[in-house]
């Protein structure tokens, strides 16, 4: 591994290999530390950030509150350096019982690519201290940037090991969750045997519910970690409110839009108040959420962060079924080709296309949660597919593709996550064509903890999917990514065993983009 600077390995010092009892800022834990559920920082600018924590004493509370009952001043403060003897903003903010006591402030008037310190402070007790960088200014050519990302953490499944070694070894600047980030089932039965840990919770389908995840994810000292270490960037995908929903239709087939409403709703809030979101963005005055937006990181690198969710069409291929779930369905399902179906929503894939053609970055990097390119099973007459990905929605996949060669847009990467294995494909206009060049390049990132898909139908298919360049089932892990003017380098890091506290890490392979040249060197 990469060794670290020593002010970072510093900062590390107290919350990784500190007593189980300190925090990044080396303070003990009182019994009702309002601070339980750390600190955070999110969605970067040139001029500053999102800073965040949640007034939780008893982060746990049954009824989702994390005790914050009423309401409470909250002091922050940003500094250039760690001791926060160089202040540069300070102000106060109320944690709201409405919130369930958490705090987003959105700071500005920073200086534009440079590191700085932030902490809260509330009934004379200091939280942990935080790190965020804000990005360059949007005319500068900032020489690199390194950034990880995460996806798929189940609690139940094992220890978050992973999100460790993205602290520790990872000199990253920026954190991209690309869904899952929470599960909302909980394990019984058999399957529950099979588990590390167990939620010990219903399933969450109340805004308590849903806050009760959030908080029990918070409590881990390895996520609390890696917020505090650097901003972040977040999606939904289906876990934060329901496996395999698909815009307003549940999973289950019984169940009516009216009736999912105020369970998405709730899911939804719930997300946004955990998330170091710029809630004046994302939380609109009539209620409804929208997560989808633009970040620049100078002329090097544009990020959409898109919703895959919440705008889709109906599951494909489910007429006469009991369940809406995921499945594989033969190819000569109408679904996967109408071209009225939508991934996106069209009013979001208008927003999405037009940012393409105003970019000027030299690298876009689509942040979204499903796997973009197509994964068929056999051929012919008898060939299937996978429904839940964009495979189900092959006509938005479509334009989609044809609107990034349309705009021309510059180096073109779509991430994804969701899928619980790695998967590095070649985006092509016509993926009949195997010899067609390709437009884009596609990373799919393996689980934090969830478990992998079965492999070994998949690797029997990849004689017939040419397309995909790479594929691994086997390993749970992160993304590591180097980005330059000159190249993409992408480390698919693995750690040893998700069912083990103290998981090592490993690079289980690298791969390389060359600007200008769509696809994998």
């Amino acid at each position: 591994m990469t060794a670290l600077p020593l002010a970072r390995r510093h900062f590390l010092a107290a919350g990784i290999a500190g007593a189980p009892a300190v925090l990044l800022s080396g303070r003990a834990l009182a019994a009702s530390d309002p601070f339980s559920l750390g600190v955070a920082s999110g969605e970067p600018l040139a001029d500053g950030f999102v800073i965040w924590t949640r007034i939780a004493p008893e982060p746990l509370a049954e009824d989702g509150s994390g005790g914050a009952r009423m309401s409470a001043p909250v002091r922050w403060e940003v500094a250039e350096d760690e001791r926060f003897a160089r202040v540069v903003a300070r102000g106060e903010a109320v944690a709201q019982p409405a919130m369930a006591g958490a705090v987003h402030v959105d700071v500005r008037g920073l200086r534009a690519d440079r590191l700085y310190w932030y902490r809260f402070i509330a009934a004379g007790v200091n939280s942990a201290t935080g790190r965020a960088w804000t990005a360059p200014a949007p005319a500068v050519d900032p020489a690199a940037l390194h950034f990880t990302a995460a996806t798929c953490s189940h609690w139940e499944a094992g220890y978050f090991s992973a999100y460790r070694h993205m602290t520790a070894e990872e000199d990253s600047k920026l954190t991209l969750f690309l869904g899952d980030y929470i599960y909302e089932s909980t394990a019984t039965g058999e399957r529950a045997k099979q588990m590390v840990r167990s939620y010990a919770m219903p399933e969450a389908t109340t805004l308590g519910d849903y806050r009760r995840r959030y908080a029990l994810h918070r409590t881990d000292r390895d996520l609390q970690s890696l917020h505090a270490a650097a901003a972040c960037v977040a999606i939904w995908d289906d876990h934060e409110a329901q496996n395999d929903y698909s815009g307003i239709w549940s999973q289950d087939a019984a169940v009516t839009p009216a009736a999912f409403a105020a369970r998405r709703l709730a899911a939804y809030r719930a997300f946004c108040e955990n998330m170091p979101l710029r809630l004046s963005q994302v939380m609109r005055p009539d209620g409804s959420f929208r997560i989808n937006r633009r970040f620049q990181w100078g002329r090097l690198a544009q990020f959409d962060a898109v919703d895959g969710r919440q705008f889709r069409s109906r599951q494909a291929c489910v007429d006469g079924l009991p369940s809406r779930r995921g499945r594989i369905a033969p190819a000569d399902c109408p679904d996967f080709a109408d071209p009225s179906r939508t991934f996106l929503g069209f009013e979001q894939e208008r927003w999405l296309y037009d940012g393409w053609a105003r970019s000027n970055a030299r690298w876009n990097l689509l942040v979204q949660n499903l796997l973009v390119a197509p994964m068929r099973f056999g051929k012919g007459d008898t060939a299937k597919l996978w429904t839940d990905t964009w495979n189900g929605f092959g006509g938005a996949r479509s334009r989609l593709i044809e609107a990034m060669a349309a705009t021309r847009l510059a180096n073109p990467v779509t991430l994804a996550g969701d899928y619980h294995s790695w998967w590095m494909t070649d985006l092509r206009s016509d993926f009949d064509k195997p010899g067609e060049r390709p437009v884009a390049t596609e990373i799919a990132v393996t689980s934090i903890t969830s478990t992998p898909p079965p492999g070994e139908g998949i690797k029997a298919a990849m004689a017939d999917n040419p397309h995909i360049r790479y594929f691994e089932q086997g390993a749970r892990g992160y993304l590591s990514v180097s980005l330059t003017d000159k190249s993409l380098e992408a480390r698919l890091m693995a750690i040893s065993d998700p069912r083990a506290r103290h998981a090592t890490s490993r690079i289980l392979r690298r791969g390389l983009v060359e600007n200008g040249k769509a696809g994998w060197a």
